[in-house]
């Protein structure tokens, strides 16, 4: 057993402080405030860090110069890059393309989960999206929903497609939302022109999610609410590219109205950790500069070049979250959307030993991966 003292514990109930935890091979087996317990085995101080659960990235498309729908070892690489920034659980963003090759990309996900990797499936961020709010999606491959197609590319996942992106205004839209649900899989409402009635009839038919709020949807309107209402009235979950470009700190903010279905996301793209310079995201070209990625074509965003860390760092300095419940957004939550709650997502006895230690600054400083520790 290893024992990880002197750290302010940031827990779902709350925060720990001088709190210590005792891992056990991979998996957390006790936590307390005050001294800690004795026994054989190693001790870890913490040096009065912050220490909280391992960020899961619902919603990252690459990263360290590589891009997920490049070839299975790009995968692994950029999921590897992310791992060192602290996400310990990766659900892989597949951006728009041919049916046959989001396919094969779904394959390399599913041979990547059953090989035991901390990769834990797959988001379809398209083909079924609306081509006046695409952003960096390719217009050429967006596609109506399509019940074939949904089956044939859930049958590709074998199993590990956990999240799809729907425009419900499609036509289809609203009927693939009910297959998805029959699946299992958490639909989502994005990249959509959809009014507020219509996204909130999607979340009626099960929808559960708004991917990037704010980004490739309608805008907030007194006369014409749009999506982001809505999702707050149904109390829906909402991503956030907390990277102070994507959404002010005051948009974000309305966001808080319902902070227990907030998930911090990247959306990152391979050109994370690396720089600035020329990309390619989905077959067309994206231009890195200062830090923010845009299509060549037309200036629109194109990901970002976040990570998890600078996500939930960024939500307590600048939206003003407290970090239990910023915490709560880059963990606990998104592990409860995909139905993860039961091996990670928080610091309790029983689930995984994944925990990122930050600095008085909340500046990331160590990382510990299944009982690992990677830095």
């Amino acid at each position: 057993m290893t024992l990880l003292i002197g750290a302010r514990v940031v827990t779902p109930s709350g925060v720990l402080d001088s709190g210590w935890v005792s891992v056990e091979g991979s998996t957390i087996t006790d936590l307390g405030t005050g001294p800690a317990p004795g026994g054989a085995g190693p001790v870890v101080d913490l040096g009065g860090g912050w220490l909280l659960p391992g960020f899961v990235d619902l919603h990252v498309h690459g990263g360290g110069g590589h891009d997920f729908t490049t070839s299975a070892d790009d995968l692994a690489a950029g999921v590897a890059f992310h791992a060192s920034r602290g996400t310990t659980r990766t659900l892989i963003s597949l951006v728009t393309a041919p049916v046959d090759a989001l396919a094969e990309q779904l394959r390399w996900v599913a041979d990547a989960v059953a090989a035991g990797s901390t990769v834990v499936g797959a988001h379809l961020e398209g083909p079924f999206l609306a081509s006046a709010r695409c952003g960096a999606q390719n217009p050429a491959h967006l596609i109506d929903p399509d019940a074939g197609a949904l089956r044939k590319l859930l049958d590709a996942g074998r199993g590990t497609v956990r999240v799809v992106t729907v425009a419900p205004e499609r036509p289809g839209g609203l009927e693939l939302i009910d297959q998805l649900v029959a699946a299992g899989v958490v639909a989502a409402v994005g990249h959509t022109d959809a009014d507020y009635a219509t996204t909130l009839a999607a979340f009626e038919r099960g929808a559960s999610m708004v991917t990037h709020a704010f980004n490739g949807m309608r805008g907030v309107h007194h006369r014409e609410p749009g999506p982001v209402p809505a999702a707050l009235d149904a109390g829906v979950a909402c991503e956030l590219i907390n990277d102070g470009v994507h959404v002010h700190p005051a948009a974000a903010r309305l966001l808080l109205r319902r902070a227990d279905r907030l998930v911090l996301v990247t959306d990152a793209i391979d050109a994370t950790g690396v720089g600035d310079g020329t990309y390619v995201l989905g077959g067309q070209d994206v231009v890195v500069s200062d830090g923010q990625a845009r299509l060549a074509s037309n200036g629109s965003l194109a990901g970002s070049t976040l990570t998890m860390d600078a996500a939930l760092r960024r939500a307590v300095t600048e939206v003003g979250m407290d970090i239990v419940d910023a915490s709560a957004a880059a963990s606990g939550t998104p592990a409860r959307l995909i139905g993860l709650a039961d091996r990670c997502g928080a610091i309790a006895p029983g689930l995984d030993a994944d925990l990122v230690l930050l600095d008085d600054d909340l500046e990331l400083a160590r990382v510990l991966r299944q009982g690992a520790w990677l830095s």
